[in-house]
């Protein structure tokens, strides 16, 4: 059997599973594809803005052959992106399939309630 380059599928499953703890936890409103980056005009899977934190699906890690963000050129790509929000003040957030789940979305809620709360 051969596996696809890309999996969209995956990526949708798991936002669509990490969408689900969010709500039912009662998580603060997210943007998508949210412009961090005014020059690069670089965007983020999901934003949480008062709280200054971007959060990443990393989808299609076990991808055969290795997805966009798993070869070199992608992956040093992502790092400058990730580095660059962090240098503007933005937390990342990089979740990968096994931290998709009640116990750690909820941590993720309560971090952030508590970062937009100590927000001037």
């Amino acid at each position: 059997m051969r596996l696809r380059a890309r999996s969209k599928t995956q990526s949708s499953r798991l936002e669509a599973k990490f969408a689900l703890y969010w709500r039912g936890l009662g998580g603060p409103e997210l943007q998508r594809e949210f412009i961090f980056h005014p020059e690069r005009k670089w965007r983020a899977d999901l934003t949480q803005v008062e709280s200054r934190t971007i959060i990443k699906i990393e989808g299609g890690i076990f991808v055969a052959g290795g997805g966009r963000h798993n070869r070199v050129a992608g992956f040093i790509a992502d790092a400058e992106k990730y580095m660059e929000a962090f240098l503007a003040g933005w937390n990342v957030v990089r979740l990968s399939a096994p931290q998709i789940t009640a116990p750690d979305i909820a941590r993720l809620i309560h971090r952030m309630n508590a970062a937009s709360a100590a927000q001037p």
